[in-house]
């Protein structure tokens, strides 16, 4: 299949969201930052990043200081801007689903049980 044709789909947990990008993301990437943390309730978020033009939206979303869910299920999806989708890998429908990490950011608050994604570059903060 050609990688530009490639699409793939997600969705919040209730069903209520559904979402589909076209071809592979501009990048991938793990971040440790406090806001990630408290919106995943993890340690970190992992992402992916497509232009705008290549993401198609069913149902409405819930926003909060651009970052995008489920109103419904309160699942995180998405950050949205006039260009870029920023998509949470873990709402895409089909894992494992090949998107690796090429960039970590804001290391200084990665936890130290958690080691350095090998092959991916470490940015105290944001890439700059």
């Amino acid at each position: 299949m050609n990688e530009q044709q490639r699409t793939r789909t997600g969705g919040c947990l209730c069903g209520a969201i559904r979402y589909s990008v076209r071809g592979e993301p501009m990048h991938v990437g793990r971040c440790h930052c406090a806001d990630c943390r408290k919106e995943s309730g993890s340690a970190f978020t992992v992402y992916a990043q497509w232009p705008r033009e290549r993401f198609d939206l069913e149902g409405e979303l819930a926003t909060f200081e651009g970052r995008s869910f489920c109103p419904r299920c309160g699942s995180r999806l998405l950050c949205l801007d006039d260009d870029v989708v920023e998509i949470r890998i873990g709402s895409l429908d089909d894992a494992p689903f090949e998107l690796e990490p090429e960039a970590e950011i804001w290391i200084k608050r990665r936890e130290p049980w958690l080691h350095a994604l090998e092959g991916a570059s470490q940015h105290r903060e944001n890439r700059s």
